[in-house]
């Protein structure tokens, strides 16, 4: 299970990766083709779809490893035991939060599907399909924010904690002379 999940994250944040990738080829594509006197109709519409991408699938690979802003200004503070206990609760109420989360995309993109919206730029497609990044963005954040609390509670030390060790110590990071 463990080797899907972390295949689950490295998918997404590799999605994401292309996302930002595609919108470096569609700014290019367009200075590009102004230079000679073309347009890419529809480049707007597509690097704000691509970059809406590129931030939701990033987010549940961004948590596991430690990069997402979280607040620990008081969690760190505690002993081991109170840490424990408030960093249970706080990824409790954060499945709840990103589980809402996931629940109102996947809504409000059905809804799109149901009442067959379109998108209002210039590319005229039904806007469900460049929305579903945010609902597979979202499924994708809660799973891992499932899969921390689930190791919290089993005992474990949560990924993200381990990433913010080993970078505090220097391990995998450069170290200056």
């Amino acid at each position: 299970m463990r080797r899907f999940l972390d295949r689950l994250y490295a998918a997404s944040s590799a999605l994401a990766a292309a996302c930002l990738a595609s919108i470096v080829v569609v700014m290019l594509a367009q200075a590009g083709m102004r230079e000679f006197g073309m347009l890419l109709r529809g480049a707007d519409d597509i690097v704000g779809w691509l970059c809406a991408a590129s931030a939701f699938l990033a987010l549940g690979y961004t948590f596991r490893h430690g990069e997402l802003v979280r607040v620990g200004l008081l969690i760190d503070r505690l002993p081991p035991a109170g840490r424990r206990r408030a960093e249970v609760g706080v990824l409790g109420l954060a499945v709840l939060v990103v589980g809402y989360i996931l629940w109102a995309a996947a809504s409000f993109v059905y809804e799109s599907w149901q009442f067959e919206e379109v998108a209002q730029g210039l590319i005229q497609i039904p806007i469900w399909i460049p929305q579903m990044s945010f609902v597979a963005g979202a499924l994708v954040f809660f799973v891992a924010v499932l899969d921390e609390f689930v190791v919290l509670v089993a005992g474990g030390m949560p990924a993200y904690r381990r990433a913010e060790e080993a970078h505090r110590s220097g391990i995998g990071t450069e170290q200056a002379p």
